[in-house]
């Protein structure tokens, strides 16, 4: 059976989420930042995170956006293949949704039209679109709004086999010490291992999107990610850089079949709100 979805349902669910990720933090954030303040064993650490969490609090009572940042537009679409989207272009209605997100809720505009000619959109459109067919008669919409002080600190590496699980762990610290205080730490680290080289980028970007109190359910995946956490937050940078034992809230890592010959992985942090927000429709 068919069902039915008209674009305007698309568009205000996303002008709706663009507004929700960059006003409130998501309640998994919000829980890790609050335990962090407990956890945290500096003093500075620890004033740094209570002044983060007084931030959090003026931008709910006040309706002001959490930071000044409020990124470019990462969807990932998860369609149904027993919907029928109607009244226009999917892609389109995505676009014209965060238009409306970020004109109407007052957000800063920060996509250019041309990479090097730098010319301002003023809408903070086109979005970065990822669209996967999946079963289902139903649209899940994750929105994933991505500042860049944490974006430009992301890397890609391109391993060999041989290099195995040491390098990866070796791929992933030596991203994390590069990024340091640039990437507002405490962090989410979102890691992609395997696929090709556009894949694994793809994987560690999806990877922000779980929510922090979830890990993989891959066993060797699960322990890799909570060994990584204990040793980023041994590393010393801290809570905005300057010093402590929270330097990341969580490592998310997905993984993906690879090629005989190759295993890449991508690092891609994201600051300490790390917005996402997750519809079905």
């Amino acid at each position: 059976m068919i069902r039915e979805v008209h674009v305007d349902t698309i568009i205000e669910n996303l002008k709706e989420m663009c507004i929700q990720a960059n006003h409130y933090l998501s309640s998994d954030m919000d829980q890790a930042m609050k335990t962090a303040v407990n956890t945290e064993e500096s003093e500075l650490g620890k004033k740094i995170l209570v002044q983060l969490q007084e931030n959090l609090k003026i931008a709910d009572e006040e309706m002001i956006p959490i930071c000044q940042d409020t990124g470019m537009a990462v969807i990932f679409l998860e369609v149904g293949q027993d919907v029928h989207i109607t009244g226009g272009n999917l892609n389109d209605a995505v676009n014209e949704g965060v238009r409306r997100g970020y004109t109407e809720g007052y957000l800063r505009k920060s996509v250019v039209k041309d990479p090097l000619i730098r010319e301002n959109t003023k809408d903070n459109t086109p979005a970065v679109i990822h669209t996967e067919i999946v079963s289902g008669d139903q649209i899940k919409i994750t929105l994933a709004p991505k500042g860049f002080g944490s974006e430009n600190m992301s890397r890609v590496f391109m391993l060999k086999p041989a290099d195995g699980i040491e390098g990866v762990k070796n791929a992933i610290i030596t991203a994390v010490k590069d990024a340091g205080p640039n990437a507002c730490p405490p962090m989410v680290v979102g890691v992609g291992i395997g696929g090709t080289f556009e894949k694994c980028a793809l994987l560690a970007k999806k990877a922000l999107t779980r929510n922090v109190d979830q890990h993989s359910e891959i066993p060797y995946v699960c322990d890799l990610e909570k060994e990584m956490l204990e040793t980023i937050n041994k590393l010393g940078i801290g809570p905005g850089g300057l010093g402590g034992t929270t330097t990341a809230l969580a490592v998310n890592i997905n993984t993906y079949p690879t090629h005989i010959a190759g295993l890449p992985v991508a690092i891609n942090i994201c600051c300490h709100v790390n917005r996402h927000a997750v519809r079905v429709i």
